[in-house]
């Protein structure tokens, strides 16, 4: 009886090793993705010429973070936004212009990457980001902004924003009409911490100048 109780305790933990083990793996190619789809949680394709056919990408049905760095994207990959389970999504240093109008389907989208975007029509981009329920992470660094849309207010559970490295010239007033804003960096932009006179009314939002 006890060699019994032993083996299938064996078996259980040896399973979670091997799970633990799966879900925290990195795949780099598409191909060795492929080989196993429905294991795959975390998938960074940067720095490659990304052909990916739409019906592809329904096979990552656990896909929870997808890096799509520096691939040359000038629209999002057709099939994207079937990623149901996807919480973190890094598009940064790419040459597209807009969201697509589906992107409203990433309903778990936790954090979002749109650095080094400098041809992004950020105002079309706030007005397809509204409608994700989950997004509470959002990074528009380096991307040359020098005016937030006012939509951005209507971001209602975002709580980080990270707009560093652009070309504002104060603290937007619509982005701390955020509801749920909690920590916004804004360092390396055009602005003196000196002059920004309304810290006692936004006493709940760390501000990183």
């Amino acid at each position: 009886m006890k060699k019994i109780t032993l083996s299938v305790l064996f078996t259980l933990v040896t399973g979670i090793i091997f799970s633990q083990e799966d879900t925290s793996k990195e795949y780099n190619s598409i191909d060795s993705a492929l080989l196993n789809p429905e294991k795959v949680v975390r998938l960074t394709l940067n720095n490659q010429k990304i052909d990916i056919a739409p019906a592809i990408w329904k096979q990552f049905i656990n896909l929870e973070y997808l890096s799509l760095v520096n691939d040359g994207l000038t629209e999002l990959p057709l099939g994207l936004t079937d990623l149901q389970n996807l919480r973190i999504l890094d598009l940064s240093s790419n040459n597209f212009t807009e969201l697509p109008v589906d992107f409203f389907k990433l309903r778990n989208l936790e954090e979002l990457y749109l650095n080094d975007e400098k041809n992004l029509n950020l105002e079309s981009a706030i007005q397809v980001l509204v409608k994700l329920p989950k997004l509470k992470s959002l990074h528009l660094e380096n991307d040359r902004i020098r005016n937030i849309p006012s939509d951005i207010s209507k971001l209602a559970n975002l709580e980080f924003l990270y707009i560093n490295n652009n070309k504002l010239k104060e603290v937007p007033e619509q982005v701390l009409k955020i509801q749920s804003i909690k920590f916004i960096d804004i360092h390396e932009n055009n602005i003196e911490p000196k002059n920004w006179n309304n810290k006692s009314l936004y006493s709940n939002i760390t501000i990183k100048f």
